[in-house]
């Protein structure tokens, strides 16, 4: 099903320590975010990966213009280079988590674009306008991919990692980024690259982060197809887009919880929210405060499933609500299978936001939501000024991907978390 080929990338001098010359991904980073990148280094990739602030916003056809430009230039001078034979990538993240040291071992190669639900791309959540005409206009300009799609591939017997890191020795590049070590290899042995596309041609592909940049792709193909008369050959670059895969299986693939940070409420208590949804949520005080988040979430992460927790900021209280009906999405979602209908991100989503806190707690205006990953940012976040509540979530197990993929479903917004993001900057894809 999955169609992957190796290519020839384009990347900083081989022997470099990139620590000062990669970045996050676009879609994280603010001005000052991306100030602090460029302060590192004037060839810091952020330069023309973020042309435009803020990200996923659009910006003027001379933003994209100014980073083709500087893509070039650097090209022309050096500072990177486009390797002359083609290659699959494999790339290693290695980070603290938990007390431990953790590895994450992948490849970076290029898939064929097939439109979702038609063919073995699998995406997981919405896309929006907006970041992907960005994306756009900056792959037009540029004539490149610079970042990856971050893919996950069924490898149960450690077949492709274990082929690609066989006689991996020294890493060609290598660099930190906020405490995360990115490692970069070649692999351009024809036999392993067979090998590879060969386990590979069966597997369905799950996008695990990047769907605008993956929906950019398909909209770029169409454009340059449009251009050649309505069709491509089949090994036309535009029919590529490059990722990072790594095993579903592999032991460092983390998934976070996103928790949600809720303001505006009026008239909120936890005694009025409690009789709100008394018939299909038990509501308990836990016994750990707010200075022990990261242990309540990890009671959460490891204790009974359809649990969620509740921060108040307003009396730092921690509450564990419990699901007592499992189907309680029925009759709100009749249309979307009982997998979605069990998910706790769609069971918070569809009733303890839309039918719970919008309605009742809101006076009438929208509310106001954000977003965070991180366990130790939540009381501070939630001091009853912009948020006033969290609702706390365990991790959208992985398995989930995979059944919504079966009925061409996808989650909603900030399902998953995928721990660490990628690096952009370690290899990008020339579409000319």
């Amino acid at each position: 099903m999955a169609s992957i080929r190796p290519f020839a990338g384009i990347h900083f001098p081989k022997g470099s320590d990139v620590s000062n010359l990669i970045a996050p991904p676009y879609d994280v980073l603010d001005e000052a975010g991306k100030a602090r990148f460029q302060a590192k280094h004037p060839h810091n990739v952020v330069t023309i990966d973020l042309p435009h602030l803020p990200p996923k916003t659009v910006g003027p056809d001379a933003v994209y213009g100014s980073a083709a430009s500087t893509l070039q230039a650097w090209l022309h001078t050096g500072v990177l280079k486009k390797d002359d034979r083609r290659a699959l990538y494999p790339y290693a993240q290695t980070f603290e988590h938990a007390g431990r040291t953790v590895h994450r071992r992948g490849f970076i190669a290029l898939v064929k674009l097939s439109p979702f639900g038609e063919g073995h791309v699998v995406p997981h959540e919405k896309t929006y306008a907006a970041p992907i005409e960005d994306r756009l206009k900056l792959m037009r300009a540029t004539g490149t991919q610079l970042s990856p799609i971050f893919g996950l591939f069924s490898d149960p017997r450690n077949e492709v990692t274990g082929l690609l890191y066989h006689n991996a020795g020294r890493p060609e590049l290598t660099g930190t980024l906020d405490g995360v070590k990115n490692d970069l290899w070649s692999v351009i042995d024809a036999e392993v690259e067979n090998q590879v596309i060969d386990l590979m041609g069966h597997k369905p592909v799950y996008i695990a982060d990047g769907h605008h940049r993956y929906t950019t792709a398909l909209q770029y193909q169409k454009e340059v197809a449009a251009a050649h008369g309505g069709k491509l050959p089949p090994d036309h670059p535009a029919n590529y887009c490059m990722f990072v895969l790594v095993g579903m299986q592999d032991p460092g693939l983390l998934i976070l919880p996103t928790h949600r940070l809720i303001g505006g409420l009026t008239n909120f208590s936890i005694e009025a929210f409690r009789s709100a949804l008394s018939a299909n949520f038990e509501l308990v005080e836990m016994a750990v405060g707010p200075d022990h988040m990261t242990e309540a979430v990890d009671q959460l992460a490891h204790g009974s499933p359809h649990v969620f927790g509740l921060y108040d900021g307003k009396t730092h209280r921690l509450f564990s609500l419990k699901l007592r009906n499992l189907d309680i999405l029925k009759a709100y979602e009749p249309n979307q299978s009982d997998s979605w209908r069990k998910l706790d991100v769609a069971i918070l989503q569809r009733y303890l936001l839309d039918e719970i806190l919008q309605p009742k707690f809101a006076g009438g205006k929208e509310l106001t939501k954000g977003y965070t990953a991180y366990a130790n940012e939540v009381a501070g976040q939630v001091d009853g000024n912009k948020y006033q509540l969290a609702l706390l979530l365990r991790p959208t197990p992985l398995h989930a991907l995979e059944e919504l993929g079966k009925h061409n479903e996808v989650m909603p917004q900030k399902s998953t978390f995928f721990f660490p993001k990628l690096a952009t900057g370690m290899v990008m894809y020339p579409l000319g």
